[in-house]
C-alpha cells in the first residue's frame, strides 16, 4: 500500500523515467545476439580401414555451419589425446560463452558401442579385443553430460559414426551401431544409423547423411526438430531405405539455422497439407504416405500403427525390421540403467541371442552373478512389450543393416512432394572438395551459393573471421575467393580474403600447437598422415606455423618437418644449375610452374618463372668475355651464396638479374688468351718448359689487370665488339734477360 502511494506522488515524467530504467535490462536480454559455436572432427584415416567420406563430410558441415553464422574450429584425423583436449577446449568455450549460445558437435568417423556407452575411435587406436574400447575410445557421455549442465539456448551434438566396425573380429561379439541414449535438458542428439544399426559404405566424395543435412540446413525456415525429420527421410530416399537416421531431443526454445523471406517460394507444401500429413493418424493415409508419415514420426506407436493398418503390405516386412532394432534398442537401455543381475537375465529371457546378449553375460561376469537365472527371478518390467517371432530374424545378429540382400525389402516410396521437395538441381551432384594442404586441416568443398531468399536470422551475432558468412549470396567473390585453391598474393582477391578472413574453420587450439610442434621437429608425424588422401606416401603434408591454413597454392608442397631446406626457397641454397644462367626459382608463396596440378604460363614478359628468349641478350663468344672454367670447378667451390641468387621480380618485364652473376678473376684461372692467339718468336736460348710454369702460377701484373678495370657489366650485357683488355704480348721476363746478357767471347754463362 506504501509504494502505490509512493507512486502516485512521483510526478509523471520521473515515473516515466523510472518504469523505462527498469525494462531496459529486459529490453536488452532479448536483443542480445546470439552466439553459434561449433567442434566439427572428421576421422577417416585409420589403419585398420581408411574412411573415404569422413573428411569431407566433415569439412562440408563446418562449411555449411559457417555459412549458417557458427564459429567453427575443425581438424581430420586426430588422436585420442588431441581428441580429448580438442573437447575440453570446446566445453571451456561453451562455458565462457553468455547464455544466449547454440553449441553444435558433429563426428564423423567410427563409433562403437559397448555395454550401453557410444564411443568415438581417433585414428591411432589399437583396440583388438573388447576390453581395449573404454581404453582407447573417446566416451561420448563424458562431453554430452557437461554440455548439459551448461545453461546455453540448446546443444547439438550430431554422431556420423554408426558403421561396422573394423577393430575386432574375433571373441564375444559386440553389438553394431550406437547405443540408443537420453539427451540432456536443451539438447538434441542424432546418429546418421538407428540405434543398433549401421550405414552402408560410401565412396564419395561425400556421405548420404552428411549432404542430407547440409541440404536441410541450407533449406532456411524449418526448426531444428524439423531439419532432423527431413533429413531422415531424404538419407532414407537417398539410400533406397538402407539407411535410417535417428535423433531425440528436449529442447525448450525455437531455434533455426537460416530464416526464409516472406516473398520466398514455400519450403513445403500449404500448411493445410503439411498439417493433415502429420497429425491424421496412420489408418486415414495410403499406403504409401502411411509409410512416410511413420518414418517422419519415427516412434514405436507409429510403425505399429502401420503394421496393424497395413500387415500385408509389401512395406510391412521394412516397418517391422525398423521397429525390431527399435524395440531391441530400448529393452537394452532399461537394462543398462537398471545394471542389475535380475536385469540382465531379462535382457536374455527376451533376447538369448541379440546383439547386446554378449554385453549382457560380461556385465553378469563383473558382478558376480552367474549367467543362468535362478528358476524364479523378478523380470524387469520394460516399456515397450515382448518381441513377436517374427521379429527374431532381425535382432538374433551382431550388425543388423536395412540393405542386406537376405531379407528382400520392397524400396521405400520417395516421400510426397508437397511435404519434401527434391534437393535444389544444384547440390545433387556436389563436385569433390578443394584440395588443401596442411596436416589436421579439414577439406574444404567447393561453396554453392545459398538463395538469396535464405538469410541467417538477423540477431546472429557475425563470428570473426568468418568470410563465407559475409558472401553467401556473393558469387564474385564465392567463385574468385572462397572456391579458389588460393589467391595470388598480389591479387585483389588475396586483399579481400585478407581483409573478410579464411575460407575454412580454425583448427582447436591443441591441433594447432600439436601441429606447430611436428613443423618445428619436436613431434613425429603422425602414421595417419602418410594413408591420408590428400597427402602423398611417405611425404605427409604439414602446414607451416606461420603461414595460415590454405595459403599455399595448389600442388605448391608445404616444407615437411625435418627436411632440408627447399631449393630456391627464401634462405636456401639456389637450385642446381642456378648460377649458370638457368630460370630462377619460383619464389615462396607462388606456384611453381612444374608443379603437379599448376598450369603452365605461356613465355612472356611479366610471367614469373619463366624468361623470354626475345628479352634475354645474345651471349657473347666464351673466349673475349668468360673466363674458362675447369671441369669440376663450380662443384669444388660450390653454389653462390643466397644474397647472389638471381631473382625474378615478380611482376614487370624481365630484367638483367636473372643473367649469372659476373665472374670472380681472383678465383678463376684461367689460360691467358694472348698466349693462345699469339706466341712469341721461337728462341733457342729460351728453354722450353718456361711455358708451364706460366699457366700454373701466373705473375703478379697478370692477376693485378683485371681487378685496377673498370667494374665490367654481366657477361649477358656485354658487347662482343669490345676489344680484350689484355695486351697482345706478353710482358718481358726478368730472368730471362739476364740470361741471355753474357761476357764477351762467352757462350755460356
Amino acid at each position: 500500500m506504501s509504494q502505490r502511494l509512493l507512486l502516485s506522488f512521483l510526478p509523471l515524467g520521473l515515473l516515466a523515467l523510472l518504469v523505462s530504467v527498469m525494462a531496459a535490462p529486459a529490453s536488452a536480454q532479448t536483443q542480445q545476439p546470439e552466439k553459434r559455436i561449433a567442434l566439427v572432427v572428421g576421422n577417416g584415416s585409420y589403419a585398420k580401414e581408411p574412411l573415404a567420406t569422413a573428411a569431407n563430410d566433415a569439412g562440408l558441415i563446418a562449411q555449411t555451419l559457417q555459412a549458417a553464422g557458427f564459429d567453427v574450429i575443425g581438424a581430420r584425423d586426430l588422436d585420442g589425446d588431441t581428441l580429448r583436449k580438442s573437447f575440453r577446449d570446446f566445453i571451456k568455450k561453451a562455458e565462457e560463452s553468455p547464455s544466449d549460445t547454440v553449441a553444435m558437435v558433429y563426428l564423423a568417423g567410427y563409433g562403437i558401442q559397448l555395454a550401453g556407452e557410444n564411443y568415438f575411435i581417433p585414428v591411432d587406436s589399437a583396440i583388438n579385443r573388447d576390453a581395449d574400447i573404454p581404453i582407447e575410445g573417446m566416451r561420448i557421455s563424458d562431453y554430452t553430460r557437461q554440455l548439459a549442465t551448461l545453461p546455453l539456448k540448446a546443444s547439438v551434438v550430431v554422431l556420423d559414426a554408426a558403421r561396422q566396425q573394423p577393430f575386432i573380429q574375433g571373441g564375444e561379439p559386440i553389438a553394431g551401431g550406437l547405443a540408443l541414449v537420453e539427451p540432456g535438458p536443451n539438447m538434441l542428439v542424432a546418429f546418421n544409423a538407428a540405434p543398433g544399426t549401421v550405414a552402408p559404405s560410401e565412396g564419395g566424395p561425400y556421405g548420404i547423411y552428411a549432404q542430407s543435412l547440409a541440404e536441410m540446413i541450407r533449406t532456411g525456415g524449418l526448426s531444428l526438430p524439423d531439419v532432423f525429420d527431413r533429413v531422415r527421410l531424404r538419407v532414407s530416399e537417398a539410400s533406397k531405405g538402407a539407411q535410417i537416421p535417428w535423433d531425440a531431443q528436449k529442447l525448450q526454445q525455437p531455434f533455426s539455422f537460416f530464416d526464409r523471406a516472406p516473398d520466398a517460394p514455400p519450403a513445403q507444401g500449404t500448411p493445410d497439407q503439411v498439417a493433415a500429413f502429420r497429425d491424421r493418424p496412420i489408418r486415414d493415409l495410403g499406403a504409401q504416405d502411411a509409410f512416410t508419415a511413420a518414418l517422419e514420426r519415427d516412434s514405436v506407436q507409429g510403425y505399429e500403427d502401420f503394421l496393424t493398418a497395413y500387415a500385408g503390405d509389401p512395406l510391412s516386412k521394412r516397418v517391422r525390421a525398423i521397429l525390431a532394432a527399435r524395440r531391441e534398442a530400448i529393452t537394452w537401455r532399461r537394462t543398462y540403467l537398471a545394471d542389475t543381475p535380475d536385469a540382465y537375465w531379462s535382457y536374455l529371457r527376451r533376447y538369448p541371442r541379440g546383439s547386446h546378449a554378449a554385453d549382457a553375460r560380461r556385465r553378469l561376469s563383473i558382478l558376480t552373478a552367474p549367467l543362468e537365472p535362478p528358476p524364479s527371478f523378478a523380470m524387469l518390467d520394460y516399456d515397450v512389450p515382448p518381441p513377436p517371432p517374427d521379429e527374431g530374424i532381425y535382432v538374433d545378429r551382431p550388425v543388423l543393416y536395412f540393405g542386406d540382400p537376405d531379407f528382400g525389402f520392397e524400396p521405400p516410396p520417395p516421400p510426397p512432394e508437397y511435404y519434401l521437395p527434391p534437393p535444389p538441381p544444384d547440390f545433387v551432384v556436389l563436385a569433390p572438395p578443394i584440395v588443401t594442404v596442411g596436416l589436421f586441416i579439414l577439406p574444404r568443398p567447393v561453396f554453392v551459393p545459398i538463395p538469396v531468399f535464405v538469410r541467417p536470422p538477423g540477431h546472429v551475432a557475425p563470428p570473426p573471421n568468418n568470410i563465407v558468412f559475409a558472401n553467401i549470396h556473393n558469387t564474385a567473390v564465392i567463385n574468385t575467393v572462397i572456391n579458389q585453391p588460393a589467391a595470388t598474393p598480389n591479387s585483389p582477391t588475396a586483399a579481400a580474403a585478407a581483409r573478410a578472413g579464411t575460407p575454412g574453420p580454425s583448427l582447436p587450439p591443441a591441433v594447432a600447437q600439436r601441429a606447430s610442434l611436428i613443423q618445428q621437429g619436436k613431434l613425429p608425424v603422425p602414421p595417419s598422415a602418410s594413408i591420408n588422401p590428400t597427402a602423398r606416401p611417405g611425404r605427409p603434408s604439414v602446414i607451416p606455423t606461420n603461414v595460415a591454413p590454405n595459403a599455399l597454392p595448389q600442388g605448391q608442397a608445404p616444407p615437411r618437418a625435418n627436411a632440408l631446406p627447399v631449393p630456391g626457397a627464401r634462405g636456401a641454397p639456389p637450385p642446381p644449375g642456378a648460377h649458370l644462367g638457368t630460370a630462377p626459382a619460383t619464389p615462396t608463396g607462388s606456384t611453381s610452374p612444374g608443379a603437379p596440378g599448376a598450369a603452365t604460363p605461356p613465355p612472356g614478359p611479366g610471367i614469373p618463372g619463366r624468361v623470354n628468349p626475345a628479352l634475354v641478350p645474345p651471349k657473347p663468344p666464351v673466349a673475349q668475355t668468360q673466363p674458362m672454367t675447369r671441369p669440376g670447378e663450380h662443384e669444388r667451390r660450390g653454389p653462390p651464396p643466397p644474397s647472389q641468387t638471381a631473382t625474378r621480380p615478380a611482376l614487370g618485364v624481365a630484367k638483367p638479374s636473372v643473367a649469372p652473376p659476373p665472374p670472380r678473376p681472383q678465383m678463376a684461372r684461367p689460360t691467358p688468351p694472348p698466349v693462345r692467339a699469339a706466341p712469341p718468336p721461337p728462341r733457342p736460348q729460351m728453354a722450353r718448359p718456361a711455358p708451364p710454369p706460366v699457366r700454373a702460377a701466373p705473375p703478379p701484373p697478370r692477376m693485378a689487370a683485371p681487378a685496377m678495370r673498370p667494374a665490367a657489366p654481366p657477361p649477358a650485357m656485354a658487347r662482343p665488339a669490345a676489344p680484350p683488355p689484355r695486351p697482345a704480348a706478353p710482358p718481358p721476363r726478368p730472368a730471362a734477360a739476364v740470361a741471355k746478357r753474357c761476357p764477351p767471347n762467352v757462350p755460356r754463362c
